[in-house]
């Protein structure tokens, strides 16, 4: 118990006593604990919004309060989750922080298996390690649950249908509350199965308008798009102020952005040009010049605030839901060329072997050169675009460059060339073409300037003894690899558990499979291998880079952990103002765990909205046969990928005939019971495109010829043969030339 203190107690003081409190600690309960007066009680108030304000605490129902990152000590919970290992997982029913989405629990049930998805609990919860465990006290009655669909009218009757992929559900309308058969709402179930209705509470317009794919994810997710008034009128404000003495000038370097055609903002420029110094002999100087957000952006300001409560900008095909106000995302703070910009300038002194001999950090005025899409850097490199800057700016660009590769060869990261999807829209938003982004040199090149520049950073903090939110990826599970090591059995690859695993490792693992057919789907389940990479102030490297130290620094207009860099490195280096506070040094952990939530969340979104867009594109083509790839098998079906495009689609196992088709979970095929047809995973074959919803994302196929037909073996490939793995048939191709 604490004992009655003089005066208001420190910040310290009052984060101990909520968490050891036996009860839920509101104002009153801290101001008995500290013992505090009738006038001390006034000052409480505001220093418990000071904190609140600083994110150290944050209120929970009841006017309780409890760590920023945290969970009340008992708090009503839903639980969102039952995993393959038959572990629990719950999220708190209500949450008061706004935008920033709750930690999950691990629940310790009592009776194993009682609790399913959706139930809700009474809980006590503890923090534990790097998580939050809950231990349940009682079972609640289910609330209603509401869901956001797309009405249609069938039989006179509206049912909805809901534009989440795995809901496969649709429900009865009770009550439309106005909205018509086509529009987007968010609706309320209530009732017991199978009488579940659904009452409309909120009517979101049409789903299939331009660019309305987005905002779904936005809504769904709770993703933060508008701005308080106060902070717009704080970002116009601070974009008006003058750069400030003491800059160091880089007007007349050459320092050029290189960035996707389509990009919204422009965070880093890059130079280079090769070392005089004859202690660095075949070495290079290079200047990676990053927006020097921190200078705008003050710790504790509105638009502070905002950034943090957002974590990341999201990035849609037709629109960017930013992290910070336009004026300074797109205008203000991007290095635009011919342009005056402020930027923390990461001086790098590179070896002829590509090792980095020395790093230095200002602040600087820097006017850009060029802003050059990959694409232009690309063609004037390959001679097929005649640009100035080629010789002067780019060529000793691509030289340093080159030493730079030589070093990430040497180390040896994780190399996986999965494409990205791109989603191209004319000017009224619909559908161009959806295609993988061509993967050029000038993406490398970037790349490898960036993961210098943020190793310096790390190493420079490091060496300054200063607070580092560090990028980290922690090597992969044993039950991951067990798991990889299962699914490479059954293409006869083989991998052994007893290994000290490497990124090196699953390299061999893909030069050893060369241009099999299958190579594709064996990177896709590698990179399921690894573990979700995250932000945290202890270092423990990342994996897949194969890097001691590592920090997100060269992007801090669009994510917040860059911009705690940027902080951390004013205050260490005394560049000025707008460094790293104190409080926000000591609570850099529970920050890490926020953004790193919310990253995941723009992930999601992102990769939900392109799957829209997809089946947008595809909703043509309904009814044609179409190269495809399997690349999941379930006993209820398989899921399949058209190739070149994505979109991932089911083919119903109700729907490949008559037959019985046994389900082998270790190999992960599906074998018919007489034919001896098999679907297994990596397979390539051709299915007719039976559905394509772009408001759910979800395709559906169907065999080309009839229900229970065997795929044929495509044109110009070699046949598929039977082979048998552990007594199992399983179907896999020869080796054959990628097409």
């Amino acid at each position: 118990m604490y004992k009655p203190k003089a005066g208001l107690p420190t910040r310290e003081q009052i984060l101990d006593f909520i968490a050891t409190s036996d009860v839920p600690a509101g104002k009153r309960e801290i101001a008995k604990g500290f013992g505090l007066s009738a006038q001390d009680k006034i000052g409480l108030k505001a220093l418990l919004k000071d904190m609140a304000d600083e994110g150290l605490i944050d209120s929970a129902p009841g006017r309780a309060f409890h760590k920023m990152g945290g969970v009340p000590k008992v708090t009503v919970l839903r639980i969102v989750d039952v995993d393959d290992g038959g572990n629990v997982w719950a999220v708190p029913e209500r949450w008061e922080a706004e935008g920033v989405p709750p930690p999950r629990l691990r629940v310790r049930e009592r009776k194993r298996g009682a609790l399913g998805v959706g139930e809700r609990i009474l809980a006590r919860t503890e923090e534990a390690g790097n998580g939050w465990i809950a231990h349940p006290m009682k079972v609640l009655a289910p609330a209603s649950e509401q869901v956001l669909g797309v009405l249609r009218e069938d039989g006179g009757r509206l049912w909805l249908t809901g534009v989440d992929k795995r809901e496969r559900r649709e429900f009865a309308v009770a009550d439309a509350g106005g909205a018509a058969p086509g529009d987007l709402v968010l609706a309320e179930l209530a009732g017991k199965p199978p009488k579940i209705a659904a009452r409309v509470v909120s009517k979101l317009g049409d789903p299939f308008a331009a660019r309305s794919f987005s905002l779904i994810a936005i809504h769904k997710l709770g993703i933060p798009d508008v701005f308080a008034q106060e902070a717009l009128d704080e970002a116009e404000r601070v974009s008006k102020l003058p750069l400030g003495e003491g800059r160091e000038d880089l007007r007349d370097v050459p320092i050029v952005a290189i960035d996707p055609e389509d990009a919204r903002d422009h965070d880093d420029a890059v130079w280079a040009e090769a070392d005089d110094d004859p202690a660095n002999a075949g070495g290079w100087k290079a200047i990676v010049a990053i927006a020097d957000v921190s200078f705008y952006v003050r710790p504790k300001s509105e638009v502070d605030r905002e950034a943090r409560r957002r974590g990341n900008s999201v990035y849609f095909p037709d629109r960017v839901v930013p992290m910070l106000p336009e004026i300074l995302s797109a205008e203000v703070c991007s290095l635009k060329e011919g342009a005056d910009r402020a930027a923390l300038a990461c001086h790098l002194r590179i070896g002829k072997d590509g090792s980095l001999k020395s790093w230095r950090f200002t602040r600087a005025v820097v006017r850009i050169a060029a802003n050059l899409a990959y694409e232009e850097a690309q063609a004037a490199i390959d001679g097929t675009l005649d640009l100035d800057l080629t010789e002067s700016v780019l060529r000793p660009l691509w030289a340093c460059w080159q030493s730079l590769a030589k070093a990430r060869d040497a180390r040896a990261p994780l190399d996986l060339d999965l494409p990205e999807r791109r989603v191209v829209l004319d000017e009224q938003g619909r559908i161009m073409s959806v295609s993988p982004r061509e993967r050029l040199d000038a993406h490398r090149l970037i790349e490898d300037y960036m993961i210098a520049a943020n190793v310096a950073a790390a190493k420079a903090l490091e060496a300054k003894k200063a607070p580092v939110m560090y990028r980290i990826h922690e090597p992969p599970s044993r039950e991951k690899l067990m798991a990889l090591k299962e699914y490479l059995d059954t293409f006869d690859v083989p991998f052994a558990l007893g290994q000290v695993v490497r990124p090196a490792t699953f390299n061999h693992i893909i030069e050893r499979i060369g241009d099999a057919d299958f190579r594709p789907q064996v990177m896709e389940q590698i990179l399921r291998t690894q573990t979700q990479a995250y932000y945290a102030p202890g270092n423990h490297g990342h994996f897949g880079l194969s890097l001691g130290s590592y920090a997100h620094f060269t992007s801090p207009i669009r994510r917040y952990a860059d911009l705690l860099v940027h902080r951390s490195l004013v205050s260490a280096y005394g560049l000025g103002e707008g460094g790293l506070p104190a409080d926000d040094a000591a609570n850099m952990e529970s920050v890490g765990e926020i953004i790193s939530r919310l990253e995941r969340r723009a992930m999601e979104a992102e990769r939900d909205t392109t799957d829209r867009y997809v089946a947008a594109f595809l909703s043509e083509r309904v009814g044609q046969v179409m190269d495809v790839r399997i690349t999941g098998v379930t006993n209820f079906g398989f899921f399949a990928t058209v190739e070149g495009i994505g979109g991932d689609g089911l083919m119903p196992v109700r729907d490949l005939g008559g037959e019985y088709f046994r389900f082998d979970e270790g190999a992960r095929t599906l074998t018919g019971e007489h034919s001896g047809d098999v679907f297994a995973q990596g397979q390539a074959l051709e299915l007719r495109l039976a559905e394509a919803n772009p408001v759910s994302g979800a395709l559906r196929f169907e065999m080309p010829e009839g229900k229970g037909a065997a795929p044929p073996p495509r044109d110009g490939r070699k046949p598929v043969r039977q082979i048998k793995h552990r007594g199992r048939p399983m179907n896999i191709r020869h080796q054959g030339k990628r097409r």
